[in-house]
């Protein structure tokens, strides 16, 4: 197996000159090499790209100044095991610039091993409905269930707790076992700056907690290497949606000639490179007909609470909003009898890209907005989020 990182790299570089000069190479295989297998090197990225640089390759720098071979690409084997600094040089005839890289060679009977991240799914979402998502025969798919939470607490900040477990990966061998593990819980950050984005070590171990997850959707990635210095990685998605629910609580009414709203604070993401996209986002708000501060005598949409659901997003643009939803529609959905009204705001992913026509991710607010003159006590208002 071959382990690779960018040890680090170091220009001797004349600003006065014009254009850029910078050794860059690369090698194939880029891991498991062993004693006796070909290796090819590649410095093609090295700039500028115009014909005019020398390569000066060595394949075990350390200690050494010997020039192992030329040219822009090259070909080495190694005879015996262990880890090797190779050195690459570039010059314009002026200027040099040298890239180091490490590399590992393990025996030649050296076997990878098998990386495996166990795979799990809720099997119900916080309405105890059963999940069907087709993602969750492959990925990690969970529900933050926020249930009874106080009216006078509306951010939306709950995380929850993944636990990842590597036990089902093996070591390629009876004669071999797995000597590390190691977690990368973002594959588009390269925190460690060695050039990879997907070998970075945010845990490490066979079982590890992935405390305070937000809602979202993460690809995260898993790396074994067996105690012979063979390497097998695998990648899996992390899919959390969310839940919560505000019971029994008072709409104050308007008495001073301006509605009164009460406002929920929600973070989405949609980050399509990241693929940490929303799908939708649902808010439903169920409410009686009427209640014991109705008017007497009047006629029947006087009479009738009017609640009504507004989105802006972080910008403060108004997106959606419920005002047209006619009352025969306010029965429909899941009230829970026939002098409840419910309505639904939707929000679909498209309004979370950003673009012209579109209001982008962040944070958006959630509005209910009372504009009649009496109170209105809330049977209950649900915000979910699907990723």
């Amino acid at each position: 197996m071959v382990l690779t990182s960018l040890s680090g790299c170091i220009f001797e570089d004349d600003t006065s000159a014009s254009g850029e000069l910078l050794a860059v190479f690369s090698f194939s295989p880029s891991n498991n090499n062993r004693v006796g297998d070909e290796i090819k090197f590649d410095a093609s990225a090295s700039m500028p790209q115009d014909g005019s640089l020398t390569y000066r390759w060595n394949f075990d720098a350390i200690g050494s100044q010997d020039i192992d071979a030329t040219g822009q690409s090259a070909y080495w084997t190694y005879d015996t095991t262990g880890e090797y600094t190779v050195s690459l040089t570039i010059s314009d005839g002026t200027r040099t610039s040298e890239q180091t890289r490490k590399i590992t060679i393990s025996e030649e009977d050296a076997q990878p091993p098998n990386a495996e991240i166990y795979q799990f799914a809720d099997a119900e979402d916080c309405d105890n409905n059963e999940i069907t998502d087709s993602r969750a025969s492959r990925s990690i798919l969970v529900w933050i269930c926020e249930y009874d939470i106080s009216h006078s607490d509306r951010t939306i900040s709950a995380t929850t707790k993944i636990d990842l477990d590597a036990s089902d990966s093996s070591a390629g061998d009876s004669s071999q076992y797995i000597a590390e593990y190691r977690w990368d819980l973002n594959l588009n950050d390269d925190k460690d700056n060695d050039g990879d984005a997907e070998n970075d070590d945010d845990l490490t171990g066979e079982t590890v907690s992935w405390n305070d997850v937000k809602p979202g959707e993460y690809k995260i990635g898993l790396t074994v290497v067996n105690n012979v210095g063979m390497i097998d990685s695998t990648t899996m998605t992390v899919i959390v949606c969310y839940a919560g629910y505000w019971p029994d609580f008072e709409m104050a009414g308007n008495t001073s000639g301006s509605p009164v709203e009460l406002d929920f604070d929600v973070f989405v993401n949609y980050d399509k490179t990241a693929g940490n996209t929303i799908q939708k986002l649902v808010a439903e708000l169920e409410y009686p007909e009427q209640d014991d501060d109705w008017v007497v005598g009047g006629n029947a949409q006087q009479n009738r609470n009017k609640l009504d659901i507004f989105a802006y997003n972080e910008e403060d643009d108004e997106v959606s909003n419920t005002t047209e939803t006619d009352p025969d529609s306010r029965e429909d959905g899941d009230c829970n009898d026939d002098e409840q009204d419910c309505i639904h705001l939707t929000l679909s992913s498209y309004l979370f890209t950003d673009t012209e026509s579109t209001y982008g991710d962040g944070e958006w607010t959630l509005t209910i907005r009372n504009g009649r003159f009496n109170d209105i006590t809330v049977d209950q208002f649900v915000i979910r989020i699907f990723y």
